[in-house]
């Protein structure tokens, strides 16, 4: 699940798999947590074939008694619990009192059919570095044609690997009517981040731009490919937190 190198059949150009989840953690980013105080943080899984929501909690309560962070202190895993589309809690999975897991609660889902109000405007933040692929080379801008393609083609990826299978719409014509849309504001900046592995001693660049980016178009059909990124993020390394999004439709 951490390291999910190809080991079946799967999309073709992926030598490894995209991990089946994000984690959502920038309200820690540069906090100190005192002794005996609670944290938390999000994780946003994908797989739902397997017993995956098990295996994540008996790692995470290992390495709670092994330490987390550069000092590697101790913490005790006290409750697991599963979001609605609202971000707030709906079910519990684990809870440190009764020692129990719940794994087989249903899982989140959110239909790509496009809605029956038209919608012309859209105004997407980029709250997490975000950096896009257009062919082999990192966009500049997020146009819309690209941001829908990076989105549609993660959507299906992990269909294809985690879920009931890739998506079922002609990719092209997609990419087309995306192409339509026009970006009408761009306000973005670089941010330069990295993380080391305590692992392998090894620092990594999880930088990228952050912002508002604004269009116009018939942006109907596309919307709920936009929430469901909040999920999922969109670009490189989202399992790291980046590519995180939030839509405002006007």
């Amino acid at each position: 699940m951490f390291e999910p190198s190809a080991i079946g059949e799967g999309p073709s150009g992926l030598a490894d798999w995209p991990r089946p989840f994000v984690f959502r953690a920038t309200h820690l980013d540069g906090l100190t947590i005192q002794a005996g105080q609670p944290f938390h943080f999000d994780l946003n899984l994908f797989d739902t074939e397997t017993a995956a929501a098990a295996y994540l909690v008996l790692t995470f309560a290992q390495l709670a008694r092994e330490g987390l962070g550069p000092g590697r202190r101790k913490v005790d895993l006290q409750t697991v619990e599963q979001l609605n589309s609202c971000g707030h809690a709906s079910a519990v999975i684990y809870d440190s009192v009764s020692a129990t897991i719940r794994p087989n609660v249903l899982p989140l889902e959110i239909d790509l059919s496009a809605g029956e109000i038209a919608i012309k405007r859209l105004r997407v933040r980029f709250v997490t570095p975000t950096e896009l692929k257009s062919g082999q080379q990192i966009a500049a801008k997020p146009e819309f044609g690209i941001l829908a393609a990076r989105i549609r083609d993660r959507i299906s990826t992990l269909r294809e690997l985690y879920g009931s299978g890739p998506l079922d719409i002609d990719f092209r014509a997609f990419g087309e009517r995306a192409n339509l849309v026009r970006m009408t504001r761009c306000e973005l900046q670089n941010v330069n981040s990295q993380r080391r592995s305590t692992r392998t001693g090894h620092v990594h660049s999880i930088g990228g731009f952050v912002g508002v980016a604004e269009y116009e178009g018939d942006l109907t059909e596309f919307v709920p490919y936009l929430k469901v990124a909040r999920w999922i993020g969109v670009g490189r390394q989202t399992v790291w937190g980046k590519g995180e999004i939030v839509l405002d439709s006007r």
